[in-house]
């Protein structure tokens, strides 16, 4: 049997959801305080690494603590506080920090934790919405994640305190990051497979034309001489260089088309009367994403790479870069 589906309690229900997370991440921000510091300090300064705890939708949200946490520059990985008390507690040592995420703060399996961590000389940072909890009352930090409400209409799945603790962590990550000077070239080291990664570590070198696939011609070449060039390279232009590789200028498509009705004999014309002087250069260790940011802030399909004494060394259109995947 079909459901009708209620638009206008759909869209309210969907809205006061929204709101309700709004507004128990925005509290965080007037709590957050000393604690917040201590915990900071604790990890930037701890030898060892971050290992993240907690069970049930906490469980869930400590991952993605842990995984945010190693992509920006601290070492985490997460534990099962269930799979801890029947092994895994062996990973840990007095070197690392925990973090244990729990709203209630009053979780068997996190409870049972803590005399062997405190036996161990792990330090303890708490992630909880009860400050007054076993769980926080334990730990050398307790970070109040608490929230007035949770946006489930029942009251019962945890909805906004996940979002905050999700956003609390988000915070403790980003934090870190600063505090450790973390770069962008930093981060697409961890991430040499994605997208982004690609964009953070893919130079103008890496994409650009070189060698026989450049297309070149004198400045005493002809027009003829050029358009043969350009047809045969397939870049839709050719680059003027002098003998000594010094770029002199630039014949595109649209450089000919300009031309056509001042030229009566293509073989005695000569490409250099025609070419565009000082066209857009860039140079080869520039990131490509920076390539493509300059070729479309100038509206340009291609650039000409140079070196440090204006010599070409190479040449890129768009194509290269959404080959690279760049784009």
């Amino acid at each position: 049997m079909k459901i009708a589906v209620d638009s206008v309690a759909v869209l309210r229900r969907g809205r006061a959801v929204l709101a309700t997370e709004a507004a128990a991440i925005a509290a965080l921000e007037a709590r957050l305080g000393e604690a917040f510091v201590t915990a900071v300090d604790c990890i930037l300064n701890a030898p060892g690494r971050v290992v993240v705890t907690g069970i049930g939708k906490s469980g869930h949200v400590g991952r993605k603590l842990a995984a945010t946490l190693a992509s920006t520059g601290t070492p985490a990985f997460f534990v099962h506080p269930a799979e801890a008390s029947h092994g895994d507690l062996g990973m840990i040592t007095s070197e690392d920090v925990v973090i244990a995420l729990s709203n209630s703060g009053e979780v068997a399996e996190l409870s049972a934790l803590i005399v062997p961590l405190k036996r161990v000389g792990a330090k303890l940072i708490a992630i909880t919405g009860n400050e007054h909890s076993t769980l926080a009352r334990e730990s050398d930090v307790a970070l109040d994640a608490r929230v007035a409400e949770e946006a489930c209409p029942l009251g019962l799945a945890p909805t906004a305190s996940t979002a905050a603790a999700m956003a609390l962590g988000d915070a403790l990550a980003m934090a870190l990051l600063e505090a450790r000077g973390f770069t962008a070239e930093d981060f697409a080291r961890s991430h040499p497979g994605g997208s982004l990664g690609r964009r953070l570590v893919t130079h103008v070198r890496d994409v650009m034309r070189t060698g026989a696939a450049l297309p070149t011609v004198g400045p005493e070449a002809s027009v003829a001489d050029a358009l043969f060039e350009i047809t045969g390279k397939g870049m839709g232009m050719v680059a003027i260089v002098a003998a000594d590789g010094r770029l002199l200028g630039l014949f595109t498509d649209g450089d000919l088309r300009r031309a056509l009705p001042r030229l009566s004999d293509f073989s005695a014309a000569r490409v250099a009367d025609h070419m565009t002087r000082e066209p857009l250069t860039i140079a080869a260790d520039v990131l490509a994403v920076d390539a493509l940011t300059l070729m479309e802030s100038e509206r340009k399909n291609l650039l000409l790479v140079v070196d440090d004494g204006g010599r070409l060394v190479g040449a890129l259109n768009m194509h290269d870069l959404l080959a690279a995947k760049v784009v």
